[in-house]
């Protein structure tokens, strides 16, 4: 019973500190050296869009603001069966260049997305959300970044603005994902893009799956072709952070469900043997965190059995922490 107690405890922190850990001491990728740039002529900017008559105005002038970084834009809105003001909103642009991808039915952000693609031959597709607003000097880094011809994706670095529109500060959360970002992109490949803000080259959207999360399947797509999916820390995405925890916490439960949707179409990711250190990552990344919860769930079922067997005063203490703590959320409401 304590071996099953520790194993719990180890198999439930390894997603968040153990693999961590392997990334910094396992060695890095070797980089590609003599490989000529691919010159990017074109790139499009597409921006998904669902009922956003309150934001959109605003995304397609922060759009319009962009540096040009000295290439031809094809700027697109995908707007996934809006009724609301938000496709008339974007007609209204038509005169700057700002075309509307409009798909007749309601099918979710990743079939606008793929109708955008079909629409354009840009060399490189940015995909971005009304809520995300990007700095001017945007492109300039994305383009740069696409300079290495290993990249198939460059992801975004989230920063969160407040309502006032001030920028606050990163929380220990948000700092540890990019920290994490930062590791796979040394070791090899990102699990996962921003999904409000990345970049793709044309031949890695060639291969988009609409039932799959657009984020995870890029990286998944960079694989195949022999690239990867990197993070930037110069390229960022400005969004207001949702004050409602409450709206916040659904659109976490969304997250996962959907990409435990994901893994289960493209599974193959998870053959080491034909993905080798993407898969790794993968596993340590994906399964892992969705598995901790019932890791958690065991290491308390086998620590309140090692207290009934009168094991070690110690056990007691670990139950007792790990019951306040999982408690305190509930705890906290009635406060």
């Amino acid at each position: 019973m304590e071996a099953l107690f520790w194993l719990c405890v180890i198999a439930a922190t390894y997603s968040y500190f153990w693999y961590p850990a392997l990334l910094l001491i396992l060695p890095p990728r070797k980089s590609d050296t003599g490989a000529p740039a691919v010159p990017v002529r074109k790139v499009a900017i597409v921006i998904a869009a669902r009922n956003e008559a309150s934001k959109i105005t605003g995304k397609l002038d922060n759009t319009l603001a962009l540096e040009p970084a000295d290439v031809q834009l094809d700027l697109m809105v995908a707007s996934d069966a809006s009724d609301d003001a938000t496709d008339s909103m974007v007609l209204d642009y038509a005169d700057k260049g700002i075309r509307l991808i409009r798909s007749p039915v309601r099918r979710g952000k990743e079939h606008a997305q793929e109708l955008a693609i079909a629409a354009t031959d840009a060399d490189v597709i940015v995909f971005t959300d009304a809520g995300t607003i990007l700095p001017e000097d945007a492109l300039t880094h994305l383009l740069d970044a696409f300079r290495d011809p290993s990249v198939g994706a460059v992801s975004s670095v989230d920063r969160f603005i407040t309502a006032d529109g001030t920028l606050q500060g990163e929380g220990a959360y948000v700092r540890y994902e990019m920290w994490l970002r930062d590791l796979e992109t040394r070791f090899h490949s990102l699990v996962g893009l921003s999904g409000s803000f990345f970049a793709a080259r044309r031949e890695v959207c060639q291969k988009w799956d609409n039932r799959v999360q657009s984020d995870f399947g890029t990286a998944l797509s960079c694989v195949q072709l022999g690239m990867r999916a990197v993070s930037d820390r110069r390229v960022i995405g400005y969004y207001r952070n949702i004050a409602d925890s409450r709206k916040e916490y659904q659109r976490k439960v969304r997250t996962v469900t959907r990409g435990m949707g994901s893994l289960r179409i493209r599974a193959e990711v998870l053959n080491v043997a034909r993905y080798g250190r993407f898969s790794f990552e993968v596993f340590s990344h994906k399964v892992m965190r969705w598995a901790t919860p019932w890791f958690l769930l065991g290491a308390v079922g086998a620590n309140a059995a090692l207290v009934f067997q009168g094991s070690h005063p110690v056990y007691i203490l670990l139950l007792a922490l790990q019951l306040a703590l999982y408690l305190s959320p509930l705890l906290s409401r009635f406060a």
